[in-house]
């Protein structure tokens, strides 16, 4: 049976390690092929070799600046020849501490990293889907912070809360050129941000306090996050756009 992105073509940011990871493999499983956008090439280029021959390609880039995105795009289509799905997974969090302790520059690195590439791609990828005449789709990456601020580390949920905000604008913008965006919502995951977000140091009993605030007892994992991602970019949720979806356990609940 077909998967369900067979014959589609993505490209997937910080998809080398964490959730992104999670989703290039849930996308190749289903059918996709993708290319692997991350600053560091050695995990991207680990995780593709691990897959499908002819499934991944890597393209190494920074994606707050304008000039990568256009390389990227212009490498997908020379490899795959098409795009059809855009995943902006890749972000950064600050270590958590007092907000008005927080560097200026890791406020910017907030920005840059986390909002940025959203601009960027509208003026590249929807460009091009546009002048192409392709039904696009686009998936965000925002945080269950973006509706449920926490102490600590304001500056990453700001950030986030534009993610989320655009990702509702830009749907409502974009719907008459039937290009779709959508985002998912993650609590604290299984990745390299639980240092971060516990104040820099993992230990059981940090963690214990966030999972006390999640009604299933767990944080989310690179397969939640790509289970749900590909859902978003299927024909399945093909009248789905504007969603932010909550992958927390219950944690907005509370």
């Amino acid at each position: 049976m077909p998967g369900r992105l067979d014959a589609k073509v993505a490209i997937v940011t910080g998809g080398g390690s964490g959730f992104g990871a999670g989703i290039v493999r849930k996308f190749v499983e289903e059918g996709a092929r993708v290319l692997i956008w991350d600053i560091a090439p050695a995990p991207a280029s680990t995780l593709s070799a691990s897959l499908s021959p002819g499934s991944t390609a890597v393209f190494t880039g920074d994606v707050s600046r304008h000039e990568y995105w256009t390389a990227a795009l212009e490498s997908c289509v020379q490899t795959f020849g098409t795009l059809d799905i855009l995943v902006n997974n890749a972000g950064v969090v600050h270590v958590a501490g007092p907000s008005h302790e927080v560097d200026e520059d890791e406020a910017d690195r907030m920005w840059r990293v986390n909002v940025k590439p959203l601009l960027h791609s509208a003026r590249v990828v929807v460009s091009h889907w546009i002048d192409k005449g392709i039904k696009g789709v686009v998936v965000n990456l925002s945080s269950v912070s973006a509706i449920r601020p926490r102490p600590r580390l304001v500056w990453y949920a700001a950030s986030k809360g534009a993610v989320t905000t655009a990702t509702r604008g830009l749907a409502a913008e974009y719907a008459e050129h039937g290009i779709r965006y959508n985002c998912v919502q993650p609590v604290l995951g299984e990745t390299a941000m639980v240092a971060p977000v516990l104040g820099g140091i993992d230990t059981p009993e940090g963690r214990a306090i966030p999972l006390a605030g999640i009604p299933l007892g767990r944080l989310s994992t690179p397969e939640d996050i790509g289970a749900a991602v590909c859902y978003l970019a299927s024909a399945e949720a093909g009248l789905l756009t504007g969603v932010c979806l909550d992958i927390d356990g219950g944690r907005s609940l509370l």
